[in-house]
């Protein structure tokens, strides 16, 4: 079992910085791909990035250039880093782990999620 908490998120202007977290705990907790997923208010729950177990990391068009994902050497925690904040980013984002993949079936443990929301 995988328990994942995420925080970080709040109310931000465009343009401005934010950086998210995730703390995983339990007992193979590093040995999972990550992810960071989010989810617009009735929109679907849409992948944003992703990190292997070796470090590997991919994210969506969307978001390249602006968001960076890593995590500690430990792989107990998760970020998001996220810069140039448009409104269109504004979700619930969440964090998840399982095999390294965009697609939320991949994903076997999932955060209670952070608001993100970017003012004009």
């Amino acid at each position: 079992q995988v328990q994942l908490v995420e925080s970080g998120g709040g109310l931000v202007q465009a343009g401005g910085s934010l950086r998210l977290s995730c703390a995983a705990s339990g007992r193979t907790a590093s040995s999972y791909a990550m992810g960071w997923f989010r989810q617009a208010p009735g929109k679907e729950r849409e992948f944003v990035a992703a990190i292997s177990w070796t470090g590997s990391t991919f994210v969506v068009d969307s978001v390249k250039g602006r968001f960076t994902i890593s995590r500690t050497d430990a792989k107990n925690t998760l970020y998001l880093q996220m810069n140039s904040l448009k409104p269109e980013d504004t979700a619930v984002y969440y964090c998840a782990s399982g095999v390294y993949s965009a697609l939320a079936k991949d994903y076997n443990y999932w955060g209670q999620g952070t608001q993100v929301t970017v003012s004009t």
